[in-house]
């Protein structure tokens, strides 16, 4: 692992490359914290275009990400803190423990060690790793591991060049959320449940002050709960896009009449439920693992974060307090900013706050 850099930036930008959406945040560095300079949101999908993952191609990025750095008035060439980050099934973060060693020695064995816990082909691996903490009594090292493949890590930084970007860090998605997290949050003893709900797959981040870090993908979005809704209330992508945005998962009253039986009610369950599903059985998972169930509280984050029913729904089925998280603690916010606060920016904040 390299060691980080002694300079520290005045400013930095983070890019957080979704499915659905591309989120860019503009941060200057104060004594104490930051002052968020702008941002901008912008869709990868034109309006009216159904957003339908495997027809999506991934040169649609970089011409979304110059529009938003000339709309932010970025020159590209002058950004001086660079962060990003790749997420998905070629990626993945394990929190392991492993004998003592020394620096020279740790790197080389933590690549073999790696292919017993990530599921990335050893030839295909790019591997980092940041050690947590030494344990006194035992002197084993407690290890965060991650890694990515290089064609994913290739076709990202590739989506940066052609707009224009000098690629510096790349995060791992579950990473940037619990950095996001730790660095805007007034944060007790107890373990936190983080669910950044993207377009097509929620990040799940378990983290806590002292617990074992714990993160995977669930496979379910906004996306999924739009195709719910058209086939409950037999509409078309844009006017269940709509619906979404305007009830969530709560039911239009003036629309009681035209709800449906379909196959969804009979055999599939909702999307909530298959997230909650998923939720529960990480928990249990967790617990098994890491001895401890002192869970405190789920927040939610991320654009679907905003539905309507969401947190009750989550808050009734896991049992755990939930809420909406916006991550702005220790970012200072100019006064046209101050109701413009969105939980979608989470992940790029969290980016953006990277220590180098």
């Amino acid at each position: 692992m390299k060691k980080p850099k002694t300079t520290k930036f005045k400013e930095s930008v983070g890019i957080d490359i979704g499915t659905h959406s591309v989120k860019v945040v503009h941060l200057k560095r104060l004594h104490e914290g930051f002052k968020l300079l702008n941002y901008e949101i912008r869709p990868t999908v034109p309006v009216g275009v159904e957003y339908i993952p495997s027809d999506l191609r991934p040169d649609r990025f970089a011409p979304v990400i110059v529009e938003i750095l000339k709309t932010l008035h970025i020159n590209p060439k002058k950004i001086q803190h660079l962060v990003t980050s790749v997420g998905g099934d070629n990626t993945s973060i394990k929190q392991i423990k492993t004998i003592f060693l020394p620096d020279e020695e740790l790197e080389s064995a933590l690549f073999f060690e790696a292919k017993k816990h990530i599921p990335i082909s050893g030839t295909d691996m790019i591997l980092d790793y940041q050690v947590i903490n030494v344990e006194e009594k035992t002197n084993n090292m407690n290890i965060l591991l991650a890694a990515t493949s290089k064609e994913l890590l290739n076709e990202h930084t590739n989506t940066l060049v052609t707009a224009g970007l000098n690629p510096n860090i790349v995060d791992i998605d579950s990473l940037a959320v619990a950095n996001s997290f730790a660095l805007n949050a007034f944060v007790e003893e107890g373990i936190y449940v983080l669910l950044n709900l993207g377009a097509h797959r929620t990040n799940m981040v378990i983290w806590g002050p002292e617990a074992k870090f714990f993160a995977r993908d669930i496979p379910y979005g906004g996306y999924h709960f739009t195709r719910d809704i058209m086939r409950k209330r037999q509409l078309e992508y844009d006017a269940a896009e709509n619906y979404k945005m305007e009830w969530g998962l709560l039911d239009d009253p003036s629309a009681a009449e035209a709800k449906t039986i379909t196959m969804l009610d009979i055999s599939e369950k909702s999307t909530e439920d298959a997230i909650v599903e998923e939720i529960r059985r990480s928990l249990r998972f967790y617990v098994k693992e890491a001895g401890n169930s002192d869970f405190r509280k789920v927040y939610i984050m991320g654009g679907s974060s905003k539905l309507k029913g969401l947190k009750e729904y989550i808050q009734e089925k896991v049992s755990i307090p939930t809420d909406v998280f916006m991550p702005f603690i220790n970012v200072e916010m100019p006064e046209k900013f101050m109701d413009k606060k969105d939980p979608q920016l989470a992940l790029a904040i969290g980016l953006a706050m990277r220590p180098e």
